[in-house]
């Protein structure tokens, strides 16, 4: 048990561990931008990239998206792609147009790395932010689970392959700002969360499902108008001036076809999935699957014998949407990161879906190896079909090793899922809650007592089992 004095101060424990967290995040990051520097040397020519697996967007789309020629994403169109606007939700955008801005003193030859190096230092400060977001929800635990996120090779080899530590960074601070009670700051931090990418609007599926079991209408009503304002907030100017701009993301999205790291990729290889090829369908079925599982965890969320724990429920309202997803990108791994220490900070189950990413981190990019016509920037997934009908490749791996790694990421996944369900059928194994806490990132659900619940599917003996860690509000 820990000591009386870090359960009664928090923030106080936080705050004396802050350093050491920083410092670990910032010697991690420091080694992924160490592991990017063999492409960086040669401009992140194609084949070093590949085969050195130390791809990142953030250099090709400077260019690519027309930042070096001074376009204004979503007001400036471009040419020689079948993108016209930067493809990014707002906030993204935003970022990438500061950088830009920021790198203009530096000459032309130069301002494609510099606009990398200076994007990759705001990343690391963000990923930063987001350990110490989640040692701070994690209460008890706030160490392990800051450990567990800074020293994550997911974060080493993934954290500059995009901007996506943006709003994972935002997403943290969300359910910061959530398990100190401050409902209206979560929506805002949630709002610019959902500016910058799509994802963290799946959040507020358990935090409404969970509000309503306890029955706090206030602090959900607070969270919800928090997280409209603010994303109406980023957004609207520039629907209001750049409307093409910004429907961008939204059209590209939608005619997207079947991507890399998708399980529609292999499913398709075999003969499984023919309808892949019929975007409409496809965006069927992705959704459809999503719709199901997503029920099935509001009943879970609703009809559980104890309330389950927020970070529970968000790990699996986004694995959901994540398992059917026509797009499966490397970095998208960092969505998962926080939540998954929070949901189930076991450290051996962890430990196999980290290897299960790395498989798959470095078969992407030997697979991309062996796929010839490429370069850094172009929609890779209008390969698909030609790649396809490779036989064996000249170099990097064969489609074969590409899909088991595929495979094993997804099956690692999978696996962390089932045993955050499992943790919340039965509660008493649930490693955060042994000790007597019942939900260290819930706020204001934090040993609050059910008010609706699916008592018909519970054992009666069940009913208002939360056991409060402290008096409820």
């Amino acid at each position: 048990m820990p000591a009386d004095s870090e359960v009664a101060d928090p923030p106080g424990r936080l705050r004396r561990l802050a350093p050491v967290l920083t410092g670990l995040t910032a010697l991690v990051c420091l080694l992924g931008w160490l592991q990017k520097q063999p492409c960086a040397s040669v401009r992140f020519d194609f084949i070093k990239t590949t085969t050195n697996a130390c791809y990142t967007d953030i250099y090709p789309l400077y260019y690519v998206r027309g930042l070096n020629d001074g376009k204004i994403p979503y007001f400036d169109s471009f040419t020689g792609s079948d993108i016209h606007y930067v493809e990014y939700p707002v906030l993204s955008g935003g970022f990438m147009q500061l950088v830009g801005w920021l790198v203009k003193p530096f000459g032309a030859d130069d301002r494609g790395l510099a606009f990398y190096h200076v994007t990759a230092l705001i990343l690391a400060v963000l990923a930063v932010v987001a350990v110490l977001a989640t040692a701070h929800a994690a209460g008890r635990r706030s160490l392990r689970a800051g450990l567990m996120v800074a020293l994550s090779p997911a974060l080493l080899l993934t954290a500059y392959i995009n901007w996506d530590l943006l709003a994972v960074a935002l997403s943290a601070l969300a359910v910061a700002a959530w398990s100190a009670r401050r409902p209206a700051l979560a929506g805002a931090m949630l709002g610019l969360a959902i500016a910058a990418k799509f994802y963290p609007l799946l959040f507020l599926g358990p935090l409404v499902l969970l509000c309503v079991r306890a029955g706090r209408w206030r602090a959900m009503g607070r969270l919800l108008a928090g997280t409209a304002a603010t994303w109406l907030l980023v957004n609207l100017p520039v629907m209001v001036f750049a409307w093409d701009g910004w429907t961008e993301f939204y059209t590209f999205s939608q005619k997207r076809g079947v991507d890399w790291g998708s399980i529609f990729f292999v499913l398709q290889d075999h003969g499984l999935a023919e309808p892949a090829a019929d975007t409409e369908l496809l965006n069927l079925l992705g959704t459809g699957t999503f719709l199901v599982l997503a029920a099935g965890i509001a009943v879970l969320a609703l009809a559980a014998p104890r309330r389950p724990r927020l970070a529970q429920l968000m790990f699996l309202v986004l694995v959901a949407f994540m398992l059917p997803n026509k797009v499966w990108s490397p970095q998208y791994v960092l969505w998962l990161l926080p939540l998954a220490v929070m949901a189930r900070p076991k450290p051996p189950a962890f430990v196999v879906w980290q290897l299960g990413e790395i498989a798959y981190f470095f078969g992407i990019w030997w697979f991309l190896l062996s796929v010839s016509g490429q370069t850094p920037g172009q929609d890779l997934s209008g390969t698909v079909s030609a790649v396809l009908s490779l036989d064996a490749p000249q170099g990097g791996i064969s489609q074969d090793v590409y899909s088991l790694a595929l495979l094993a990421r997804f099956a690692t996944v999978l696996m962390l899922a089932a045993l955050v369900v499992w943790d919340i059928l039965r509660p008493s194994g649930d490693v955060v809650r042994s000790d007597g806490e019942d939900d260290p990132a819930g706020g204001v659900l934090d040993g609050a007592p059910d008010v609706i619940s699916l008592g018909r599917w519970r054992g009666a003996r069940h009913a208002g089992a939360p056991v409060p860690s402290q008096p409820c509000p």
